[in-house]
């Protein structure tokens, strides 16, 4: 190839490359509005992004800051008049400007999204930029914000790869980044007995606070074989060891989680057992939880009638 058309080729390589990221740049810049309280503390700000008319908005998003964070200070809030805030993230920058006053503060934003960030993290097989993701709906400088706002960082994309779960989407990371979830929780998860949980089950995991303590909690109370949304069961109605022991105690032994669960709904504990003992009810839950709705007093009313 001659010397000449090798220049030329090679200055189209370099001027495609150049267009692409400035094509790729344009995309993740973005103009919204902002509002803003000051928390009860005084330490931080409730700060709320939006775009487009405000009975169309389909694109807010909002998180609590410390003012730090943002290069504001609580007396600049609390002073009132016109303010500049920064936010620097890996995933780009929030650089808003507008007023407060009496700790509340209005104005306009511009969002810049970082190239480098969407390329990192595709390398790791977090891939930003498809348009029809599963679980993380929006543009790509609307997914880019996002992740500034809650700061989702390739680090936390290291760490979760490392765990060794398979197929992880950009959501997944979404999630794990607003619930906490990181390799630690995720290997201890598996070291527990559930080595095959999602990125859901690890949320909800986390929302009903349950951890390694808990599960070894409920394998005292004999459950140690339970899957793992009796586990959730058990968080939110709050099937404790006292309130087993409790049950147990008044003779009640070998009940499954269904039936505890119930108990626990109808709010049927060891004073209202003894009582129906007294009455002469018999001793199952079926009859406990007629006894606590009134389906015997229904009857009785029914027969005299």
């Amino acid at each position: 190839m001659p010397k000449k058309i090798w220049v030329l080729s090679l200055l189209s390589v370099v001027l495609i490359a150049s267009f692409a990221t400035l094509n790729l740049s344009a995309q993740t810049s973005m103009t919204g509005e902002w509002k803003a309280t000051l928390s009860d503390e005084k330490t931080h700000l409730n700060l709320h992004l939006s775009r487009g008319p405000e009975k169309a908005r389909q694109h807010n998003i909002g998180q609590t800051f410390e003012l730090s964070e943002l290069g504001l200070t609580r007396q600049q809030v609390e002073a009132g008049g016109p303010i500049q805030f920064n936010l620097v993230r890996e995933a780009g920058t929030i650089e808003g400007e507008g007023s407060f006053e009496n700790g509340k503060g209005s104005g306009t934003f511009r969002f810049t999204g970082s190239v480098a960030f969407v390329s990192a993290m595709k390398t790791r097989g977090f891939d930003f930029e498809k348009e029809s993701s599963r679980d993380v709906h929006g543009s790509l400088e609307e997914r880019l914000l996002a992740a500034a706002v809650l700061n989702v960082t390739t680090a936390r994309a290291d760490d979760l790869v490392s765990a060794g779960f398979p197929n992880l989407t950009v959501g997944d990371l979404f999630k794990a980044t607003i619930f906490k979830i990181d390799s630690a929780y995720m290997r201890e998860m598996k070291n527990t007995g559930f080595p095959n949980l999602g990125m859901g089950e690890l949320v909800k995991a986390r929302i009903f606070k349950i951890d390694a303590n808990f599960i070894r909690q409920a394998a005292e109370m004999g459950f140690d074989k339970e899957p793992f949304e009796n586990l959730v069961k058990m968080s939110i109605f709050k099937i404790s060891p006292a309130f087993v022991t409790e049950i147990r105690n008044e003779g009640l032994t070998n009940l499954s989680m269904e039936e505890l669960v119930k108990l626990s709904i109808f709010k049927i504990d060891a004073a209202f057992i003894r009582q129906a003992k007294a009455e002469g009810i018999p001793l199952n839950v079926e009859r406990l939880v007629q006894k606590r709705i009134g389906v015997d007093r229904i009857r009785t009313r029914a027969i005299v009638e």
